[in-house]
């Protein structure tokens, strides 16, 4: 949804970047669906969640600083990252012990150690005490960056775990939905994102919400959504007949799926750029390359989970 005076200028720095974190995610990904050397659902995948859970707390906690408010950088990294593994630890420990587990139960997991952070930040304000010490705005703050990045990522976890009654090989069978909910989240947000990029690149010229981002253009939302029904219909119909194939469809079935999820990711980037114009930034970093820093690279993710956790959680068969 972006244009720009040389649109194509960064096209080969976010080309490259792209392609080495399909590569990464791709091999693990094929690691965690195949159960490669014992990995139990998840696990295998984890630690790309945890790097960019790390990445982007430090990028909101930088981009406050610049602002004058210093945050507990440390325990917000381990209170995001603790509110996902939460989802995957206690999922799997009820699975263990009844064979089953309800969805909405495992995400019960997200709830408790996110509350758990939000009480060791308050903890932390009341031991420090310092008279003039803008606890309130810090706390604030703090909540938000524990509750914009954690708990969307713990529903990214929820969704590799939706159905899940087994933690051994016969998890990834057909008649398991497996990674595939987890798939067709970032199939539909990243071919969206794409699709919006070249297509404001090429032909935007309507701005969409000049205050927030004067780049972003009506053109390329309409992009963006034609690609995340595409990837859609291509994830969720195109590979029936094919081992990759999951014996379920997500409410909504493939339409209703790229429409809601691929809206949801348009939300998610928006949101971020109201986070940056406040903060007085363009981008959130520069670890990425072309593609920014880490909050540019999975903003659009964060609010489109929920909505595909949702749908899947209320799939049929």
């Amino acid at each position: 949804m972006t244009t720009g005076r040389n649109p194509f200028a960064t096209f080969a720095s976010r080309a490259s970047t792209s392609t080495g974190l399909v590569l990464g995610f791709t091999s693990l990904a094929w690691a965690d669906a195949t159960g490669f050397l014992g990995g139990l659902p998840a696990w295998w995948l984890l630690p790309i969640l945890i790097l960019l859970a790390i990445g982007g707390v430090d990028e909101l906690v930088a981009l406050f600083r610049s602002r004058g408010l210093t945050l507990y950088g440390g325990t917000l990294r381990a209170g995001v990252v603790a509110t996902f593994v939460a989802v995957a630890v206690g999922t799997q420990a009820m699975v263990a012990a009844t064979e089953t587990t309800a969805p909405v139960a495992a995400l019960s997991w997200a709830a408790l150690a996110a509350t758990a952070a939000v009480a060791v930040l308050f903890g932390r304000e009341i031991a420090s005490g310092r008279e003039g010490s803008p606890s309130l705005e810090r706390l604030a703050a703090s909540v938000l960056v524990l509750t914009y990045l954690g708990l969307p990522m713990a529903f990214m976890v929820g969704l590799r775990l939706v159905g899940i009654t087994s933690l051994g090989p016969e998890a990834t069978g057909a008649d398991q939905l497996g990674i595939m909910p987890l798939l067709s989240l970032i199939a539909v947000v990243k071919l969206g994102d794409v699709a919006a990029y070249l297509v404001g690149a090429s032909i935007g010229r309507i701005p969409l919400a000049p205050r927030l981002s004067p780049g972003k253009t009506w053109e390329g939302a309409a992009g963006s959504l034609a690609g995340s029904l595409a990837a859609a219909w291509l994830v969720l119909e195109g590979t029936r007949g094919t081992s990759f194939a999951v014996a379920a469809q997500p409410l909504g079935g493939w339409i209703g799926f790229g429409l809601l999820v691929g809206l949801a990711g348009m939300a998610g980037d928006l949101a971020e750029s109201l986070i940056k114009r406040e903060l007085g930034a363009k981008d959130s970093g520069r670890l990425l390359g072309g593609l920014g820093g880490v909050l540019d690279l999975i903003d659009s993710l964060l609010f489109a989970a929920p909505v595909a956790w949702l749908l899947w959680v209320n799939a049929s068969r």
